[in-house]
């Protein structure tokens, strides 16, 4: 790109024109006075003479040239380098069997709790490029989905295969995902630690209790963001009774609100509770803008000066025009 570092000079070009009016209006001084103009037309046919009356234009050209020389031309390069120091979050999800509650809708199609999580977790990820992210799903126990990672398409791709837990492996133990979201925070160097748990229960299992696992989280210096999702009251599950088929049925929900407050406030993060889409959406959209990835862009930029460029070719043209006129075609005294 090029740019004039003393541009005010390039208003000068607008009296040249002026130059060659006035010029033209007067003419040149005669050198030979004729009584007859006739021998004065033959010699103007001559392309010789034809070429001579254009000379005079070399040295308003040299000063067009000269005067973009003085604006000083010069020709930008730039880079830019971003230091993106990114912050290690791991996502906890509940995949209880109560997350097959069918209390969310989804234009205006009743869907459940699992697969809108899902929906709106890949549009957190999906908007924080630059931070490394792991995913660990629980009921009855936790596991770990994808350990922290910058590889975000693999990281959806697994989250994508995540169902929920069935019989045995049934239940919600938040205690123990704490814990093994920290276990996966407390080695990294990153300067910001974040664990998102999300569940639609209660703590019924495991053998860390919340508070417990929050105090470690504390003393490792993770914040953890919680979210109670579902409606209040009842909601609608789907079973399958003993002849296999599937059938809703209501039962009660009931989000644990008080302790996930308790460690959320406990560790420096915020607890959240979600209702519906929307309101999911939103709480993810908040913590996407208070966890703000710290950036360090360092700009680089030099400049060639081109004056050279005109200047010498405005020199040339000089030359060539006095020696044009001193020569081939030098007024006679």
């Amino acid at each position: 790109m090029i740019t004039f570092l003393q541009p005010q000079w390039l208003w000068l070009l607008a009296l040249l024109p002026l130059v060659m009016l006035l010029r033209g209006r007067r003419g040149p001084v005669a050198a030979i006075e004729f009584s007859d103009v006739g021998l004065a037309r033959e010699v103007t046919r001559r392309s010789r003479a034809r070429i001579g009356g254009w000379v005079w234009l070399l040295p308003l050209l040299a000063a067009a040239l000269m005067i973009v020389g003085l604006a000083r031309p010069q020709r930008g390069h730039s880079r830019t380098e971003v230091t993106a120091n990114g912050i290690d979050i791991v996502l906890g999800l509940d995949v209880s069997g109560s997350m097959q509650a069918l209390d969310f809708l989804v234009d205006n199609q009743r869907v459940n709790r699992i697969e809108v999580v899902k929906s709106v977790v890949s549009k957190f990820i999906e908007q924080r490029p630059d931070d490394r992210i792991g995913l660990i799903a629980f009921a009855a126990a936790p596991y770990l989905v994808s350990p922290l990672t910058l590889d975000h398409d693999w990281l959806l791709q697994n989250l994508e295969r995540v169902s929920t837990a069935a019989g045995n492996d049934d239940g919600t133990a938040i205690g123990s995902a704490i814990a093994a979201g920290v276990n996966r925070l407390r080695t990294t160097n990153a300067k910001s630690k974040v664990m998102i748990l999300l569940t639609d229960g209660m703590n019924n299992t495991g053998k860390i209790s919340p508070l417990a696992a929050a105090e470690a989280a504390k003393a490792m210096g993770v914040k953890i963001y919680t979210i109670g999702v579902g409606v209040r009251g009842m909601a609608p599950i789907p079973v399958r009774d003993q002849a296999g088929n599937m059938r809703l049925v209501m039962d009660k929900v009931d989000v644990d609100e008080k302790t996930l407050q308790t460690v959320a406030g406990e560790t420096g993060g915020t607890f959240y509770r979600a209702t519906d889409t929307d309101s999911l959406q939103k709480i993810y959209e908040q913590i996407n803008r208070l966890e703000k990835t710290a950036q360090t862009v360092k700009k680089f930029e030099h400049y060639d000066e081109l004056y050279s460029w005109a200047l010498m070719p405005a020199v040339a043209l000089l030359a060539f025009g006095l020696l044009l006129q001193h020569t081939r075609f030098r007024r006679l005294p």
